[in-house]
């Protein structure tokens, strides 16, 4: 990796760091934690009011996503599911409960801080069918072909090096594994510097893929029955998006 993309984790590293530990200090006080900042496109209002007020407020205060990819995915009873950049583990843990005590839910988090967030939320939670791990989503810690479902919140537009991220989603789905993720999308007429003006790389705007370069590199990786679908703007031409993919 060059110098200027290690620059560039970095500082997507630092920034969810210092959201993380926003949270956490929060939850000393005496009012409790306080929501991290984000615009109405993007946090917890995203969720259902039934789904925040059943987790840790600590795990609601964290989020960062622009959707809700655990609605996205259609998790079942007894599947196996990962979320990439799970965060303070807000998507964890509802997949958790949806997967129910014969599946399991991973959290991957390449931030020290947001994953200690994520173990504490858990433990308040009761969830036991939770795991967290500490990687980047270029390369999962996982073994190929063991799970059902890929879901991610506002993340892969993070990555440095998308077309990994693709290839190691397809590696560890099984055959018929599904990817359900949402994430913010770019307009197929704006070039990388309209979008990086539109905004910067750590609030998810610049580093958007369109939406055709979406496609083609889940295509790429092998991924069939592709949707790449808008559900609301959050900056001009800039979308937050769903995307659905299947590995054959």
């Amino acid at each position: 990796m060059s110098e200027q993309l290690t620059d560039l984790r970095e500082t997507v590293r630092e920034h969810y760091a210092a959201a993380a530990l926003k949270v956490t200090e929060g939850g000393t006080a005496c009012c409790g934690p306080q929501p991290v900042e984000t615009d109405e496109n993007f946090g917890s209002a995203l969720y259902a009011a039934d789904e925040r007020d059943a987790l840790p407020v600590e795990a609601v205060a964290a989020s960062l996503g622009c959707g809700n990819p655990t609605a996205v995915a259609d998790l079942h009873e007894g599947e196996r599911v990962l979320d990439l950049g799970s965060g303070g583990g807000i998507d964890v843990l509802l997949s958790a409960r949806r997967v129910g005590p014969t599946g399991k839910a991973y959290g991957l988090d390449m931030t020290e801080e947001m994953l200690a967030l994520a173990l504490t939320n858990a433990r308040k939670a009761g969830a036991t069918n939770v795991e967290f791990l500490k990687g980047t989503i270029e390369e999962i810690p996982l073994p190929a072909n063991t799970l059902d479902v890929v879901i991610s919140n506002c993340v892969i537009n993070l990555s440095t090096d998308k077309p990994s991220v693709f290839a190691e989603i397809f590696r560890v789905l099984r055959p018929g594994g599904r990817v359900g993720v949402s994430d913010v999308v770019a307009d197929d007429s704006l070039t990388p510097q309209q979008r990086a003006e539109r905004g910067d790389y750590v609030g998810c705007v610049a580093g958007a893929l369109s939406f055709t370069e979406y496609r083609e590199g889940l295509e790429a990786a092998g991924f069939a029955d592709i949707e790449v679908t808008p559900t609301h703007p959050v900056a001009d031409g800039m979308h937050s998006a769903v995307v659905r993919a299947t590995k054959p």
